[in-house]
């Protein structure tokens, strides 16, 4: 039967394509971040082994750490959400990115998919290097360069192996008195911990 508003129907095929692309670029970027590591993955390959224009990606995806953190289904966005804490008030800083982290996985669907991301990290050897290098170059070494000081790698990898620890501990081993603890009580505890790395003394 033809169409009859007189042109092309874009309506019905257009979707489709669009939704098989992005899912050209999704298995391609599983694979190539698997072969290659955060670091060494680029969007230009990615696009060449999807078979589609480099543009397409940041069209669908943005930048390279989006389309990672769509491929994983990472449950939230630190890269985005620490660097805009860290232009607030520094005084509260520490207690601002605990609170942040616990209240995001607070939230059930987070939490659940929060914790398959963890045991996956921890358990699996081609995730481990995978995700530490994301966090390494998003995440790690943008709060280094943003606190400053000699040794301001070595402290924001502290402060996030606090996080990391504290994740682990409540949402995955379940440890008693941390799992049932209440946020306010971790943050108030957890948090100038996190405080003295990021924020050294003069």
């Amino acid at each position: 039967m033809a169409h009859q508003g007189g042109g092309p129907s874009r309506g019905r095929g257009r979707p489709r394509g669009r939704s098989d692309a992005r899912a050209r670029i999704l298995a391609a970027a599983a694979e190539e971040f698997a072969e290659r590591g955060y670091d060494a993955a680029t969007m230009r390959s990615i696009a060449g082994r999807a078979g589609v224009d480099a543009a397409l990606l940041h069209h669908y995806f943005g930048t390279k750490a989006d389309l990672f953190a769509e491929t994983i289904g990472a449950p939230l966005r630190p890269d985005l959400e620490i660097p805009r804490l860290l232009a607030g008030d520094r005084g509260q800083l520490g207690e601002s990115i605990v609170r942040f982290v616990l209240s995001r996985f607070e939230v059930p669907e987070v939490r659940t998919r929060g914790v398959v991301l963890l045991r996956t990290a921890i358990g699996n050897r081609l995730a481990t290097p995978l995700l530490a290098g994301f966090l390494s170059r998003e995440l790690l070494g943008r709060i280094a360069t943003e606190i400053g000081g000699d040794d301001a790698e070595l402290r924001a990898a502290l402060a996030g192996s606090q996080i990391a620890g504290l994740l682990i501990t409540r949402y995955v081993l379940q440890l008693p008195g941390i799992a049932t603890a209440p946020a306010d009580e971790l943050v108030r505890r957890v948090g100038p911990v996190v405080q003295a790395y990021l924020v050294a003394p003069r």
